[in-house]
This record gives C-alpha cells, structure tokens and sequence, in this order.
C-alpha cells in the first residue's frame, strides 16, 4: 500500500485483517506488552489545522511500537508562514521520515501530498472530505461491541454536510451492508453527491430532522458536534448549534446494545448524563485511535504484526 487517503484505498478484505492486527495489538497499545516492531522508522506528523487525538493517537501509536515522531509543530512558527508551498513541504519532510500523517484545511490536499511525496502517507482528515483513520478506528470500536460490521442500524447526527468523520464512515458502513439514517437539520444534510453516491452502492439511507425518533431500534448512534469553524457565516451557525442533545433520560427504550459514538471533542451534544450509562463508547473510542492507527502504520510499513499475514 502506497498510503491512505480515502477508504476506497481499502478492500473490505484489508479493513477486516487491519482491524485483526488491531485486537491483536491491543495489549501492546495498553502499554501492557512492549512490541518494537517500528524500531528505527519515524513518522512526520504534519498538522496545519488544530488536533488533540489525532495528532496525539499518531504520535502514540508510533512511540508504543519503539518508533519516533517528528512534529511539524505550530504552524504560525513554521516556514509555512514564509511561503513554503505544500509541495515544497511534503518533499522536504519526504527526505526525514519513513511516513508521514497530515491533517489539511484543503480537501484534496492529502491526494496532493502522496502524489508529492516517496513515502506513505495517511490523510489524518482534508477539510470537509475524508479522514480514513477515523474510520478505521470507529469500525474497531463498533465491532468490538458488536462481533460484526455487516448489516447494522447506525444513526449518523448532526453535522454531516461539513463533517469528514460521517462521510468516511458512511461510505465504509455501506460497503458492510448497513443500514443508515441521516439526522440532522436541513442546513447540514448529507451532501446530495454523498447520499447519491451511497445509494448508486445499494445503500438503505433515510434522512430525517428527528433524531430521538430514530435511535430506538439502533445498534450505533453516532454523534458528531456543529462544526462552528465550518461557517462562513455566524448567524447560520447559531441558527443551528444545539440543534441536537442526547440526555441519559433520552435512552430509556433503546436496545441494550446499543452504543453512542462520537469523533470528539463534543460541545453539548452529549450531556455528561450519558457517560456513566452502559451506552457511551466516546472515550474508548478515542483510545481506539492508537490501537488502529498502530495497525496502519504496520500495514503501511509493511511490517507484519506477530499472528497475522503481512
């Protein structure tokens, strides 16, 4: 594999072995076994827009497997600020690393970069386009509490017109077969290209405005925050923030199983309420970062994890 840009670089086949080494290396992520097998390669972690998890989870996942990160650092004290084009950036960091994690304002922009750079590279989010480690590490924690990927009920809300992380995933849970429903206000539907594309797969979607009408029969509810950074314009953000908020009394008649989901950080979408109650996934879910994110550096190093196939 060259690097990781969207999911449609992972057959359904590779996503199911990833997530294998995955579980296999969760001890190793835990910090309860030390498993070198990164020893001598390092990772440059290019972010040009704001993250704690993503940023973090790499630098974790590297370090936990005896590798070494070198951070681009804040971009306002980088050459970026002289002028430095992407291009230029990429090849210099080309010439550093082993492999490179970049986050970008610009959707495109992780394209741009493996086209520009010898080594792998893995899109740690495009603007509103994909963020395929996200993906991969929300798949983790929904078959983990689920055994399975294939033939859920999930419920994706709240800002999914400007939200990578739901389009990624939309895109990989349809390829499994499951079921989905789109809640959210009208302001932040689904882009039509994404819910034509999805259906275009056979794809079962139903859009709604009602959210808590929609989570009585669903496997996985996952909630994503209104993305003010997003908005052009403040007065439509404020039109819509706190247009969802999940509260514990809310989860009185849903299934036993069922698990909330969020990409984090969350504003007020989720009310603490619902952390203590057997349905929140969120934080275990960030941890899950490192795990799944240790199991694409192997792959993409080409480095077989021990009881799995290269």
């Amino acid at each position: 594999m060259s690097g990781l840009i969207t999911m449609d670089d992972l057959t359904n086949d590779e996503i199911l072995s990833i997530l294998d080494d995955a579980e296999r290396l969760l001890p190793v992520a835990r910090g309860e076994a030390y498993l070198p097998l990164l020893q001598g390669k390092i990772l440059g972690n290019l972010f040009f827009e704001p993250s704690t998890r993503t940023r973090m989870s790499f630098e974790t996942a590297m370090k936990r497997l005896g590798g070494d990160v070198v951070n681009l650092g804040d971009v306002k004290t980088s050459s970026v600020v002289k002028g430095e084009t992407l291009y230029d950036t990429i090849q210099m960091v080309d010439g550093y690393t082993d492999i490179i994690a970049m986050r970008h304002p610009r959707q495109g922009a992780a394209q741009y970069a493996q086209d520009s750079a010898e080594v792998p590279v893995l899109n740690g989010g495009d603007g509103a386009g994909h963020h395929p480690t996200q993906t991969m590490l929300d798949l983790f924690t929904i078959r983990q509490a689920h055994g399975r990927l294939e033939g859920l009920k999930v419920v994706l809300a709240g800002d999914l017109r400007y939200g990578r992380t739901v389009h990624s995933l939309s895109h990989a849970l349809t390829r499994f077969g499951c079921e989905l429903i789109f809640a959210s206000p009208d302001v932040l539907r689904m882009p039509g290209e994404i819910v034509e594309d999805l259906s275009s797969h056979g794809a079962t979607i139903v859009e709604t405005n009602d959210l808590l009408g929609s989570i009585d029969t669903a496997d996985v509810v996952y909630m994503t925050r209104i993305q003010k950074e997003r908005f052009a314009d403040e007065d439509e953000y404020t039109k819509v923030a706190g247009a969802y908020k999940l509260h514990a009394s809310n989860l009185d008649g849903v299934k036993e199983s069922m698990i909330i989901m969020h990409p984090l950080p969350r504003v007020d979408e989720i009310h603490p309420s619902v952390d203590s109650t057997r349905h929140a996934r969120y934080f275990e879910q960030a941890f899950n970062g490192v795990v799944a994110r240790m199991a694409l550096l192997c792959r993409l190093l080409e480095i077989e994890v021990p009881g799995g196939e290269a």
